[in-house]
């Protein structure tokens, strides 16, 4: 992770001074940096021994970091990982753009890998993500939103690129297709388990561990997984209070809300669903042989489900 650190900022590199100071700002804000090391796990459990992998898991991080620049903008967010976000200290313009560089420079990198198979896998991933953005504003302040719908977004927004970067790792190695489906599969289960575990953060968390305001997606008008089983099992009462917050993104409803989503058991299960995705994710490694690198991909599906940030 530390030679993936060091591509990363070699790569952010341009003479334009406010490029860098962007990228900079939130490529140094840290962050779980799960997606690239899903790239290096994958590729050791597949067995390669290169250094391409290393450019691979920079130019995911530069693709979701890119996605963060633009969600924030969309959302109006003010916080992220516990510090200002990119457009509320630069503005919306400059997060925007900068955000398309990080898009445009993670393409120049995947071209210097030199496998059309990976440029093909990325770049369906970031057209299915930025789908899955276009399907998550459809579905803002919609309090009728199905699961099916909703996890249909979990897995274009979120879960496609852990798909990819788990993909091209099995690329990488030349591994044969089932391995290669395997990891694909991995990568999705636990991208949507990932996800599912912010839903429940967004209500239950810890703002200095999360980074977050509690309440974001409910700001918003998203409709996330504890809110639609609060509308499903609560009373007339809650599925009103719940409806009227989520139609009006009214965070002065939040006491309520969480009331509501707790009474309703929304949580215990947003997170049992999130250990199913998980649970199916361990499964879909099977074919894999012994290795360090498997055993840290076990370990990442029971951190996407236990961790508290």
């Amino acid at each position: 992770m530390r030679a993936v650190d060091g591509v990363i900022r070699t790569r952010l590199h341009s003479d334009i001074v406010l490029i860098r100071q962007v990228a900079e700002y939130i490529i140094a804000a840290g962050g779980k940096r799960m997606r690239p090391a899903l790239v290096l796990l994958a590729a050791g459990a597949a067995g390669y021994d290169g250094r391409h992998h290393l450019d691979l898991a920079a130019v995911v991080e530069f693709i979701h970091t890119a996605t963060l620049l633009h969600d924030d903008v969309v959302d109006a967010s003010e916080l992220r990982r516990g510090r200002d976000t990119a457009n509320a200290l630069f503005g919306n313009a400059a997060s925007v753009l900068v955000g398309d560089f990080l898009y445009s420079r993670a393409f120049q990198m995947m071209v210097d890998v030199g496998s059309m198979r990976i440029m093909s896998v990325l770049a369906e991933a970031t057209n299915i993500i930025a789908e899955g953005e276009v399907l998550q504003l459809m579905n803002c302040k919609n309090p009728d939103i199905r699961i099916e719908e909703y996890l249909q977004v979990i897995r274009f927004k979120t879960a496609k690129l852990f798909e990819a970067a788990a993909r091209i790792g099995a690329i990488l190695a030349d591994a044969p297709a089932e391995i290669e489906d395997g990891l694909a599969r991995y990568g999705m289960h636990l991208g949507t388990a990932f996800q599912l575990i912010d839903d429940v953060l967004d209500y239950s968390g810890d703002e200095g561990e999360t980074g977050k305001h509690l309440g974001d997606d409910l700001a918003e008008g998203k409709s996330t997984l504890p809110l639609i089983h609060a509308m499903a099992t609560g009373d007339e009462t809650q599925r009103r209070v719940v409806r009227a917050a989520i139609e009006h993104g009214d965070l002065n409803a939040l006491p309520e809300i969480r009331a509501a989503i707790m009474a309703t058991g929304a949580l215990d299960e947003t997170r049992r669903r999130a250990r199913q995705e998980a649970d199916l994710a361990i499964a879909a490694l099977s074919t894999l042989p012994p290795s360090v690198h498997l055993e840290s991909l076990l370990q990442f599906a029971a951190f996407a489900v236990d961790r508290r940030h």
